[in-house]
């Protein structure tokens, strides 16, 4: 992936077409699947998904640190017992004048290329969600130290515990706390849907 200071206005545009159909897409999940996290009895309410406007400062190039024999690690969830995870890798950038280090995640368990970044910031319980959110990115191949990718906070979502206390959801650990202020991506899902 490039920098993103690379970017043509005509590949800013066509990000931003991708981010909003995104998010329409994901609208349209959660008002008619099965699988969706709002409850039944609130589907009705749902009129979309609240998020901040999508901006191209907020998707960073970031340089990688792979770990060899990543240690384990327990999350703690919002109910239940910790999940392991593998402490796989550091993602270092620069977001809003300040250096940043950021640590990614594989289940301990599983054998894709997912690679799951749970944080908070400045906004968490203000204009996000209070118990933090997450990032995925799925890498086409596996990284070695020195890569460089892109990671867009746009699409910075709530986990599932957001609308409804039944899911069981990884907390952000203390690593991931950034002390900068991140307005992109989702925000506090809209009361109206949120089964306590």
């Amino acid at each position: 992936m490039t920098d993103s200071d690379d970017a043509t206005p005509e590949d800013t545009d066509r990000w931003m077409a991708e981010v909003r159909q995104m998010r329409a897409d994901k609208d349209e999940f959660f008002t008619d699947h099965p699988q969706s996290p709002i409850q039944p009895e609130h589907r009705d309410e749902f009129e979309g998904l609240n998020y901040f406007e999508p901006d191209p400062d907020f998707r960073v190039p970031a340089r990688v640190r792979v770990y060899g024999n990543p240690d384990p690690i327990e999350l703690d969830v919002t109910a239940g017992s910790p999940i392991r995870y593998l402490r796989s890798l550091i993602f270092e950038f620069e977001l809003r004048g300040e250096r940043i280090q950021m640590a990614g995640y594989r289940q301990e368990s599983d054998d894709d290329r997912t690679i799951f970044i749970p944080f908070r910031d400045k906004t968490t319980g203000q204009q996000t969600y209070h118990r933090g959110r997450y990032m995925e990115m799925e890498p086409d191949e596996d990284l070695v130290n020195g890569d460089v990718v892109t990671l867009d906070f746009n699409l910075a979502y709530n986990p599932f515990c957001a609308y409804a206390e039944t899911f069981a959801c990884p907390l952000p650990p203390e690593e991931n706390w950034l002390e900068v202020v991140v307005p992109a991506g989702e925000k506090k899902p809209p009361e109206a849907i949120v089964d306590d």
